[in-house]
Formats: structure tokens, sequence, C-alpha cells
């Protein structure tokens, strides 16, 4: 699915929320709620009101990395970034060419036996690539460091050239983050979550809306090709699993917060539409040709009309739906990113 619309350079959010004006908080984003192709204009503080009791939002608990370092390659400086841990102790690092301005371009990929030094000592050699798909993501074995103490030592938060400037690590974390203990977590912010605070979850769970924790560790996202997600670890535990279902037996909506936490979720379910305790790597692609079994609603981000996150997107709310709230949103001057507006996509 490709919008058939483009989205103005100035609505990309160039910094977070809190840092547009006195007095701000993370939640002081705007909120497009779509029912169908109606759509209505809100504050991302008038959520509660806008949900019932016995509606169960779904979160990932994934905790951002600082998953940017600095490299060199003979002479040549590059920007590692560290995607997926795999089970075998390797990383899937993505290579990138610093553009001047504190961010990065795309770079080819490889060769196999590229050897990236890093800073502290650790050697990083590229081994294979991670899909027959493309040559961005390797497999790579890192020596001389462990990575997790590479990343809290040398890294930071991967960032794109429409932001302003760095960030601390704390501006990428959600108020649902919690430290994994063998270190993985997300290359990039599971996003849609941000803008929730304490106050508002406190808020939320006093009118009768319930949370379902799951974990999606989210990879490094294509910036220039927007490919499908590659494979990804994910845990839908027991105790949210009974959640889910209890939800969808009895009169509430379920509601996921992000497009990492339907793929979990979906990840998790059956085809009979029940949510079984999973842990494990993913391929799943959620496409209006699959559907979904389980997620009835989606709170997300405003993504490229190119993005391939868009056709999760249509599969939960219809291309209708989707066509109808970008128009919406581009004509309503929202802010596009993860430091954006957000979209609530109810049935």
């Amino acid at each position: 699915m490709t919008l058939a619309l483009r989205v103005p350079e100035e609505l990309s959010a160039r910094v977070p929320a809190e840092q547009r004006g006195p007095g701000l908080d993370r939640d002081g984003v705007r909120l497009l709620v779509s029912r169908g192709t109606e759509v209505s204009h809100h504050g991302f503080r008038e959520l509660p009101g806008l949900l019932r009791a016995g509606d169960l939002l779904v979160v990932n608990t994934s905790a951002t990395l600082a998953a940017a370092v600095d490299g060199r390659v003979g002479d040549a400086r590059v920007v590692v970034h560290f995607s997926t841990r795999g089970d075998d102790g390797r990383w899937a690092v993505e290579l990138r060419d610093p553009d001047g301005r504190g961010t990065t371009r795309a770079r080819a990929g490889g060769p196999k036996g590229t050897e990236v030094r890093l800073p502290g000592g650790a050697r990083l050699v590229l081994e294979e690539p991670l899909s027959a798909r493309g040559e961005r993501l390797w497999w790579a074995r890192v020596s001389g460091a462990e990575v997790p103490v590479v990343l809290r030592e040398h890294g930071r938060a991967i960032r794109y050239s429409y932001t302003e400037r760095d960030q601390p690590l704390s501006a990428y974390q959600t108020v649902f983050a919690l430290a994994s203990a063998d270190g993985a977590g997300s290359a990039e912010m599971p996003s849609a979550a941000r803008p929730f605070t304490a106050r508002l979850v406190a808020e939320l769970v006093s009118r009768g809306v319930q949370f379902a924790p799951v974990t999606l560790h989210t990879g490094v996202a294509s910036a220039e090709s927007h490919e499908p997600p590659y494979p990804e670890r994910f845990s839908v535990p027991e105790a949210s699993a009974r959640l889910i279902n209890a939800a969808r037996a009895g009169d509430g909506r379920v509601l996921a917060v992000g497009t990492t936490a339907v793929r979990a979720v979906e990840s998790a379910a059956g085809a009979d539409g029940v949510v079984r305790a999973r842990a494990g790597w993913t391929d799943l692609v959620v496409t209006p040709e699959r559907g979904v079994r389980v997620v009835d609603g989606l709170l997300t981000g405003l993504h490229e009309p190119e993005a391939s996150h868009l056709l999760m997107l249509e599969a939960v709310a219809g291309r209708a739906a989707i066509d109808r709230g970008y128009e919406a949103a581009v004509l309503g001057r929202y802010l596009w990113h993860e430091f954006g507006d957000v979209h609530l996509l109810l049935p």
C-alpha cells in the first residue's frame, strides 16, 4: 500500500513534544481519531474519555537501546546501527556513512569479512547478509567487548535527518520500557507509546481500562527503501494472553499501542483467534490479505506514505479509513515520526 499524498517536510517533528513549549509534557501531542472514514481531532490527554471500561491496551515493554556507535573501516568513518541480537551471540547490524550533520546516510552493505574497529578496542566482522532480499543488514560477530557494554559506554540513540539534534536516551524510552536482563532491546523506540505519562496511565486504570504488556524488540527500520519487517524477538506472557482472551470474550476492545504490539499479539494468536503464551522469533507480516485475528483497533504514529507499516494499518482499519485519516492529518498539519502526533484507529 502506498498513499497517494505528499507529506510536507515541515510536518516532521524535529524535537520531542516536551521541548516544543513551556509547560508541555510528552502527552502534549495531538490525537487524530478514525472510526471508519469519520475523523475527529483531539489532544492526547483526551484519550481516557475516548476509551471505555473493559477496553484493553496492549503495550510493548521493550526498552530502546543506545544502538548507534561510531567506528572505522580502514581510515573511513562509519556509524554502526546495532539492530537485533541473535540466539548465537551475533548481532544484525547496518553500516551507515556519517553525513556531517550528526545523522547518517545509506551505505552499500558488506562485503563479507569487512572489519569495523569500535571504541574501547572492540572489533566487529561482517559474516553474512541477514536476508536474501538485500545486503542492508548483516550478521556480525563482535570481539574484544560485550555488545551491551559497548552500547552503554559508547552508543547513542539512532537519529534520523529530520530531527534537529541528538537527544538523551531517556527521550527515546516509553513509560512502559523495562530493561532486559540479556541486554536485548529495540534499536528504535516503540514510539506509539511515547505520549503516555504515568499520570495518564493512572487515569486510564481508574476508568477501568486495562493494560496487557508484551515484548517485541524492534530492529532498525529501512529509512530509505521501506522494506517489510525482518524477524524479531517477541514474548507474550501467560498473564497477558489471559487478559486479551478475557477482553475478547466480554465486550472489551483489544487496542494495540503500536505496530510492534500488533505483530507480537498476532504472532501468538492461533487460527481460532485464541492468544497463547509464546516467546521466540516472529517473521509474521500483517497484511490486508492475512488480516488480524485479535486486534480491534490501533494507536500508532503517522508513517511515511510508502512505509510497509501501512499494510498493517489497512489490515486493522481498511484502506478507506487510512486514506481519509492521512488526508485529514496533512490538512490538519499533524506532525510525523517518533516525536510527532498519533492516530487512534477505532472499530
